[in-house]
């Protein structure tokens, strides 16, 4: 269950069983010099990092030694362990995304570097001198400054997921100072580390919310949100910003630490407010600054993030789900019309409805809802109001119309969510609330892009 006293640490688990230590001692780090705002912070002044001598201790070791510009990767993996010499170039290409993530000029960093050791024994670490003995016994991945050691993952892509997270922190800590609060150190970590990999061509490509599973071996991260939705665990914003540093985070913690990066990273509302707030100083005055920022509105940003979890899922493009919360106007007497298109998630139809009052709704058209490859090219998969049956999508056809309200206090308890009246091509509903109708073509989010087309809904209170 999620607790916020229980919160993140500086640290992170990067999936199901598995725990990964990042080190605590920010509250010990001198701050930067403040930026101006929209400008990104002032380089700090530390010394330089000089891997060379762990690379000598390493090699004397009989450790394998993998370096590219921007980092060395110390293992005692055996050399037919797949993945490993294509780490340091990940690396190097992850670099370019985080610098332009902060708005640096990876050219005026050309010389930092990071060292990371990958273990499977930690003794013959230990005894190389690579594996200092106030490291706290982690149980997969420990981050100090410049340098970071994880264990050895079954999983490839895991492996390189983690590696990638420990080389953010390492990153934000040693280039930005960074002291944030631990939902913003936890969740931009998750979130520049998530990415599809592009095999044979050792492309790193940053992907903020993955568009695939097979995108994300073994992360779990969207899957996780959607356990936490339907147990009634799920978080509100205010609870992952209040998150507390802890020597053992959760898995859920995790989870909704990066939920929160993507939400305020990709929604239209928020987006630019967040983009701001990163360009400033990366201290523990974050959340009050991001918002304090002019035009914030804590029940609208609850709301939207609330609406965000309920629907994330593999492909989810904030842009196309964001969601109009207009009050909309009273519904006429001899009814109205209302479109709904297949290429957004919930709409406001525009039309205002009285709790308790009958509506009866009448819904036509067709639209697209997918394409399916075949031999002789794309195949449009079509659909009225009363969806297709080739394929499911949270327990209802694809294409199938949704209509629904935004309640606030569901009966299964938990955060708020929409409440689904009715669906299909015809339908008789009670409204449940004094407040705005919505309209959704039930689909996938991944499958948006592929869709097109409308439906026009007819309602009609039934109660005059």
């Amino acid at each position: 269950m999620f607790h916020p006293q229980a919160g993140l640490s500086f640290c992170c688990r990067l999936a199901a069983g598995v725990l990964t230590l990042t080190l605590a001692l920010f509250s010990q780090w001198q701050p930067g010099r403040a930026a101006e705002p929209g400008q990104p912070p002032a380089r700090p002044d530390r010394a330089r990092f000089d891997p060379r001598p762990l690379v000598a201790r390493a090699r004397a070791a009989g450790l394998q030694v993998f370096q590219g510009t921007h980092l060395v990767l110390l293992t005692d993996c055996l050399p037919q362990v797949a993945g490993l010499a294509e780490l340091p170039n990940v690396f190097d290409q992850a670099f370019l995304v985080w610098c332009h993530h902060y708005g640096l000029k990876p050219d005026d960093y050309a010389d930092w570097q990071a060292c990371g050791c990958l273990i499977v024994d930690r003794e013959r670490f230990r005894r190389a001198g690579l594996l200092p003995e106030r490291l706290p016994d982690f149980a997969n991945g420990y981050c100090d400054h410049h340098r970071f050691w994880l264990v050895e993952q079954s999983n490839p892509a895991y492996r390189r997921h983690l590696f990638l997270h420990e080389g953010v922190h390492a990153f934000t800590a040693t280039l930005l100072n960074l002291n944030t609060p631990t939902w913003y150190t936890e969740g931009i970590a998750e979130w520049l580390a998530t990415h599809r990999f592009v095999e044979g061509q050792s492309q790193f490509q940053h992907t903020p919310i993955p568009v695939a599973p097979d995108d994300v071996e073994q992360l779990g991260r969207i899957e996780m949100m959607r356990r936490l939705r339907q147990s009634a665990e799920a978080p509100s914003l205010e609870q992952v910003f209040a998150l507390k540093p802890t020597l053992h985070g959760t898995i859920s913690s995790y989870a909704s630490a990066w939920a929160a990066v993507a939400f305020l990273a990709e929604h239209p509302r928020y987006k630019h407010r967040f983009g701001t707030t990163q360009r400033q100083p990366l201290d523990a005055s974050f959340t009050r600054r991001l918002t304090s920022q002019p035009g914030w509105n804590a029940t609208t940003a609850s709301r939207d993030f609330d609406a965000f979890t309920a629907d994330l899922d593999y492909g989810f493009e904030c842009e196309r789900m964001a969601i109009d919360w207009s009050v909309g106007r009273q519904l006429p007497a001899t009814g109205a019309t209302a479109t709904v298109t297949a290429t957004r998630g919930w709409q406001n139809s525009d039309w205002q409805l009285e709790a308790g009052r009958r509506y009866r709704l009448q819904a036509s058209g067709r639209c697209r809802v997918g394409q399916l490859q075949r031999a002789d090219g794309l195949l449009d998969l079509e659909s009225t109001a009363a969806g297709i049956s080739l394929d499911w999508y949270r327990g209802r056809p694809m294409g199938r119309l949704l209509v629904g309200q935004w309640d606030e206090t569901p009966d299964s308890g938990g955060r708020p969510q929409f409440q689904i009246l009715a669906e299909g091509t015809a339908a008789t509903f009670t409204a449940a609330i004094d407040g705005p109708l919505f309209l959704k073509i039930n689909n996938r989010p991944a499958n948006l892009t592929m869709s097109d087309g409308q439906l026009a809904v007819d309602i009609v209170s039934v109660d005059d």
